[in-house]
């Protein structure tokens, strides 16, 4: 294993992209001043390159880095335009758990058995999981992303929106470079910099690469065997636990107390069965779990528990429709059944949406951004609004919902 240069995860910098206010905010509540940035290329790269040394790297190895480095404008362009997610969950793992990557996803589970078999005995991973997040991902290796790493971290890094998260990974990817892991020139991959078949950033790929094929180095972009034995290291890290469910269809009775629904509750899955919640495959041994009865398109469509190991997903993304259908394509590559569509009521168009969140915001919600967006801050203040009317408090927006505001 590589020594790290730096310990702060991948997903955790996702989630500080995602942060309002950036740079600013943390400087508002006392943090360390920005990194240094903008102004002329090759001093801003001679100050990286200084930064590498002193963290261990060597001079031969960020000069190898940086030569030929330039600001990607394309890079620049998807940092400014980052869109919203819109689709349902029914939209969108419809389309993202198909049978086609089911049928992949199996095959690549039986072609790496020993690779996956290895990640569970070590981590306590289990191949659906994995195996899910690298569909998700690079739709297994296809799609890895065409803008050069080096180039789109130099951009970030010099650019003075956010360099505090991005030049840590400069740096790294200097680590990278020296341990004859990546080609600057050449490698390719996500606009943010990520790297490889399941996306990671190259703070992450130091700290929890894995060589998974015995030649020496960590290659995602080019090894799954060294792709699948990060991954499964990095989940673990972000909190797997060992032999436990992540999530479970269930079906629901009429007469749910469902104000208590969604994430962050405080009933045991046990709690939630003996209100006549039945899981679909019968297995009812995880009860003495925390359990969250998550609904993304409310009572009548698909529902299900969600247990501790849920949390990883949320890590991985912030999103709650791309981690659930995540999570789902995981129980499905594990023996799971397809979902019970059930039959949702008509959802909300984006205006419609964002009258809602107007609406919530003057009743004294705190729903966030007024974006359109069904997010965690708006199901909760649904939920309330649904309980103060007398309606099933689901967290599904409705137009009877908003004609009733």
């Amino acid at each position: 294993m590589h020594r790290s240069l730096a310990s702060r995860s991948a997903l955790a910098l996702l989630f500080a992209l995602a942060l309002a206010g950036g740079a600013a905010a943390q400087q508002a509540q006392g943090a360390a001043p920005a990194a240094p940035c903008g102004g002329d290329l090759s001093a801003f790269l001679e100050g990286v390159k200084k930064d590498a040394i002193a963290a261990g790297a060597s001079a031969a190895a960020a000069d190898e880095a940086f030569a030929g480095a330039d600001i990607d404008p394309k890079v620049l362009s998807r940092d400014r335009a980052q869109g919203v997610f819109k689709q349902t969950f029914l939209e969108f793992s419809q389309r993202t758990v198909s049978q086609a990557r089911l049928d992949i996803g199996r095959q690549k589970m039986k072609q790496y058995a020993d690779v996956f078999a290895r990640a569970e005995q070590e981590f306590g991973v289990p191949p659906g999981v994995i195996t899910a997040f690298w569909a998700m991902e690079t739709d297994f290796g296809a799609v890895q992303g065409d803008f050069n790493t080096r180039n789109a971290l130099v951009t970030l890094s010099h650019d003075c929106r956010r360099p505090e998260l991005f030049r840590p990974q400069l740096i790294a990817l200097i680590e990278m470079v020296q341990h004859g892991d990546l080609d600057p020139a050449t490698n390719t991959g996500a606009w943010a910099g990520e790297i490889g078949q399941v996306q990671m950033l190259p703070r992450d790929i130091i700290a929890y690469g894995m060589d998974g094929d015995g030649d020496g180095h960590v290659r995602l972009k080019q090894s799954s065997p060294d792709a699948i034995l990060t991954a499964a290291k990095f989940i673990q890290h972000l909190g797997f636990e060992r032999g436990q469910p992540w999530l479970q269809e269930v079906t629901l009775p009429d007469n749910l107390p469902f104000e208590k629904s969604g994430l962050g509750g405080t009933m045991k899955a046990a709690e939630w069965f003996a209100l006549g919640v039945k899981p679909r495959d019968g297995n009812t041994a995880f009860g003495d779990l925390e359990g969250d009865l998550v609904l993304p398109q409310g009572r009548m469509g698909p529902a299900f528990i969600a247990y501790p190991n849920f949390k990883i997903y949320l890590e991985w993304n912030k999103s709650f429709i791309y981690t659930t259908s995540a999570a789902y394509f995981g129980t499905r590559l594990s023996g799971a059944e397809p979902y019970l569509k059930g039959a949702p009521e008509q959802g909300l168009a984006s205006d419609q949406m964002k009258a809602l969140q107007t609406k919530l915001q003057s009743l004294g919600h705190d729903v966030g951004e007024i974006d359109g967006i069904l997010g965690s801050g708006t199901r909760v203040a649904i939920q309330k609004e649904q309980k103060r009317l007398g309606m099933p408090a689901d967290g599904w927006a409705t137009p009877a919902l908003l004609n009733a505001l």
